[in-house]
């Protein structure tokens, strides 16, 4: 066989191999989130597995140095890659309904299972390059530049995997349709070596059945990547899987990847401001400062606008204060501007990765807004003592930094990490924790406030305005921060994941 052959196998294959495990990350993502942790497992098991190829790779090379050996061995590994995205979704479903029933073995167990779906893929991807040099070797002086060039080829269709999922085929085709683009490429390749070697009779037409049905699944219509109830609207972003639910009110929620939050609520009847939930907390941050009314709202800073309900709501309450909303994700400004009528002139949207925006804004604000999720973790850039330090550089003499983060019914550990930080760069600190949800808004002032400033204001406004009944949600919950043993968040050693992810299993555990 054709020296040119083995270049082009070897090279879809660590293509593929690389493809597999971007690809795997925006699976688990849209139901287990993206934290360092998944992709801790995501990463190691996928290298346990090329490990495992390797090993056999070399013991198939010495016992069947055959090239049939070789197109079958690729041959399988597209199949079982083609199989992924419709046996994927019932084990998907079987972790969310683990979660649903607070079921620790089982939630792990379907982490685990998910991850396992690629283990024979990549495991016989692993085989290739030890049986490809084994081909072509036929010169024991050679062999360390044989396999030393099969290897940076293969290595070179890994990068080209790396980059073309993430950049070009997930965003157009889907996480799904790549697996199957993927497939399609490889088994291709092997049928073309399968196809100069003359084989049975046999192999050509059920090679040709297996290529045709590879490429009539690209056409098939596979409908969303999970199925949750009312959706409308699915999309796979850059960033995210975005979807759109809309229930039998009219009422409109943004969710992304997991589910497991709701990121931006609307109310089709325009007249319904508040929610009810933690956003409506941001209204009142301002009226900390002594002799505060609403015509000193001179501008407001939202980092993670998603689908801008922050931003109606201070429109609405405020009138055409300037807001400048900050959010990462592009598909998400326009899903916020089609479903959510994100679309008050006042708002100036910036495409950008809120840390990098603070750092370079010139703006000055009154109050800067931070609700920005990766649920169920904070991205850590926005938790520091060194980011707060650029978001006070950023704020007026009576400005106000609020931020949204959780805790359990008992746990309250990172909730002190947050008020620590902040309390090494502002002189007053405060918490609010929303009833019966487990969210904690955190407000942090310029100036030194005191709560009972923050009470005679609140109390003053008319209890038929909105303000009204947002005072009505804020007062009897505010507290004093206490920062206790909480630990500053830096940016060298923000643990935010590990705190995070301790939360929830003391919670899933049912554990104080």
């Amino acid at each position: 066989m054709k020296r040119s052959f083995f270049i082009i196998l070897v090279f879809i294959s660590g293509m593929t191999s690389l493809g597999l495990e971007m690809c795997a990350s925006r699976l688990l993502g849209a139901y287990f989130g993206s934290s360092l942790y998944i992709w801790a497992v995501l990463i190691g098991l996928i290298l346990i597995y090329l490990t495992t190829g390797y090993f056999l790779g070399g013991r198939v090379a010495d016992r069947y140095p055959s090239e049939r050996v070789l197109c079958l061995i690729t041959g399988s590994a597209a199949v079982a890659t083609a199989l992924i995205p419709f046996i994927s979704q019932s084990v998907l479903s079987w972790s969310v309904d683990a979660i649903e029933h607070i079921s620790v073995s089982a939630f792990l167990g379907s982490l685990l299972g998910t991850v396992l779906l690629f283990a024979i893929p990549v495991t016989l991807l692993g085989l290739v390059s030890p049986l490809a040099i084994r081909l072509v070797t036929s010169d024991v002086k050679r062999s360390g530049r044989i396999s030393g060039s099969l290897y940076a080829i293969s290595t070179c269709g890994s990068i080209l995997g790396s980059f073309l999922p993430v950049l070009w085929l997930i965003p157009t085709f889907g996480v799904r349709r790549t697996f199957l683009i993927f497939a399609a490429l490889l088994f291709a390749a092997s049928l073309w070596g399968l196809w100069q070697m003359q084989p049975r009779p046999i192999w050509r037409p059920l090679a040709i059945i297996i290529q045709a049905t590879l490429i009539g699944t690209l056409l098939m219509q596979l409908g969303p990547l999970k199925q949750i109830p009312n959706l409308i609207y699915h999309q796979e972003s850059l960033y995210n899987y975005i979807q759109v639910v809309q229930q039998p009110d009219g009422t409109r929620q943004l969710i992304l990847n997991e589910g497991q939050a709701i990121h931006s609520v609307y109310y089709p009847d325009k007249t319904h401001v508040l929610t009810g939930w933690y956003w409506d907390y941001f209204l009142a941050a301002p009226y900390f400062n002594k002799g505060f009314t609403p015509d000193k709202l001179h501008r407001v800073g939202i980092v993670g606008l998603a689908g801008g309900t922050i931003a109606h709501q201070f429109t609405q309450v405020y009138g055409p204060v300037p807001i400048d909303g900050v959010e990462i994700d592009p598909a998400i400004v326009d899903v916020g501007r089609k479903y959510f009528d994100m679309n008050e002139s006042n708002l100036h949207v910036h495409v950008q990765d809120g840390r990098p925006y603070i750092a370079t804004t010139h703006e000055t604000y009154d109050e800067v807004v931070i609700d920005a999720f990766q649920q169920p973790y904070i991205p850590f850039q926005l938790t520091t003592k060194e980011f707060f330090s650029q978001v006070r550089s950023h704020l007026s003499p009576q400005g106000v930094v609020t931020l949204n983060t959780g805790h359990t019914q008992t746990d309250y550990r990172l909730v002190q990490s947050i008020v620590a930080t902040m309390s090494t760069v502002y002189p007053s600190v405060y918490v609010f924790n929303v009833p019966n949800t487990f969210n904690t808004v955190v407000m942090a002032t310029m100036q030194p406030t005191s709560m009972e400033t923050f009470r005679a204001q609140l109390s003053q406004v008319d209890p038929s305005t909105t303000l009204g009944q947002v005072a009505n949600e804020v007062l009897p919950v505010v507290q004093k921060g206490q920062p206790g043993n909480g630990v500053v968040f830096t940016d060298d050693r923000a643990p935010i994941e590990e705190l995070t992810d301790q939360l929830l299993l003391s919670y899933i555990q049912g554990q104080p």
